[in-house]
């Protein structure tokens, strides 16, 4: 099956697709600072290079893209009809990528807290977002 795109047209669409900055992450963070935490972006010394890092709390935030990440049973996760066993190679590998980042951290002391892109989409956001700070206040009275 071809795809529905002339190549430049899907050359342009993936080139406007970032790996940091992203609308979920702005979200979470402008949310955060909102309930007064302060936090580091991409800490390049931890593994996987975390989205957001409270080093007050020794805790992760790691904003994962359902497609990009694999998410299990997301309906934004669905596996491209074109290039299909290079798409699933590259989600897989992904996957392992995050497994051995999250047992890194986690071996390291840092509690990681996932959010996934479907979880921040308008039905569902201040209902995560409100976990994620319920979170938070449970980690810092321990």
């Amino acid at each position: 099956m071809a795809d529905v795109h002339s190549k430049a047209v899907r050359s342009y669409n993936m080139s406007r697709i970032r790996g940091k900055d992203t609308k979920p992450e702005i979200l979470v963070r402008k949310y955060l600072h909102a309930y007064g935490y302060r936090y580091r972006l991409h800490v390049k010394d931890l593994p996987g290079k975390p989205d957001i890092v409270l080093p007050r709390y020794k805790t992760v935030i790691q904003i994962n893209g359902c497609f990009w990440h694999g998410h299990d049973g997301c309906r934004y996760f669905v596996i491209p009809k074109t290039r299909t066993e290079w798409w699933l190679n590259k989600i897989n590998a992904n996957k392992t990528n995050d497994s051995k980042a999250t047992e890194a951290l986690q071996d390291a002391g840092w509690q990681l807290i996932t959010l996934w892109e479907c979880e921040l989409k308008p039905m569902k956001l201040e209902e995560t977002l409100n976990r994620l700070i319920n979170t938070l206040r449970a980690t810092s009275e321990q």
